[in-house]
């Protein structure tokens, strides 16, 4: 049975969402569950993969306007990759290697200079990146507080309110202090594709 790449429509949503939810139950993202597919602003690109009837692979792709408001960089016009899963049983197939193949097709038609993606420190989605010439552009911490950190960590101007569960950002140069603090800490990791031009300079 061979795999065959389309773009996303509307009466995909709900296999879409739980092929997402399934791609990311065995990663740091498993509490990362949508309940609509996202609605872009500005021109995507999505596809998904599909064999048999089944979706077994999804690639969402936003890409900068004029303004540049959706990357980071601000140098060239990006694309940041939003989501990117491929079905558990479907893994090793190169899936998602095939999505990527597509979306860079599609990004010369659009003249995007570089594609973006952020991910978490699971090895698999790193090595498979680096694979794919992504080079790591910076980082910074998502810190998850339970209600005792919270409550050592966080302070409520409203009455009777009390945090039980906190998610933030740190972005500051402690960021071993920040790990030892707090139980669950994932280092969020920007890569960079160049498409064309010169490479853009890494952090790390």
């Amino acid at each position: 049975m061979t795999v065959k790449v389309r773009p996303y429509v509307a009466d995909d949503e709900r296999d879409w969402l739980r092929l997402r939810v399934l791609a990311f139950l065995d990663t740091s993202y498993y509490d990362n569950v949508l309940q609509a597919k996202e609605r872009y602003r500005n021109p995507a690109i999505e596809l998904v993969c599909v064999e048999a009837g089944q979706l077994v692979g999804l690639i969402d792709v936003e890409l900068d306007s004029d303004s540049r408001s959706v990357c980071s960089l601000k140098e060239g016009k990006g694309g940041m990759i939003w989501h990117i899963a491929v079905h558990p049983d479907y893994r090793r197939r190169s899936i998602a290697s095939l999505l990527l193949a597509e979306v860079e097709k599609a990004a010369h038609g659009h003249r995007l200079d570089y594609l973006e993606a952020w991910t978490r420190e699971d090895p698999a989605a790193n090595q498979w990146y680096k694979r794919h010439l992504f080079r790591q552009h910076t980082s910074y911490l998502h810190v998850y507080m339970d209600a005792e950190e919270a409550k050592r960590s966080t302070h409520s101007h409203c009455q009777g309110v009390t945090p039980v569960g906190v998610f933030a950002h740190y972005s500051g140069d402690r960021k071993e202090d920040v790990r030892n603090a707090f139980t669950r800490v994932h280092e969020c990791r920007c890569y960079v594709k160049q498409l064309k031009g010169e490479s853009l300079d890494a952090n790390a």
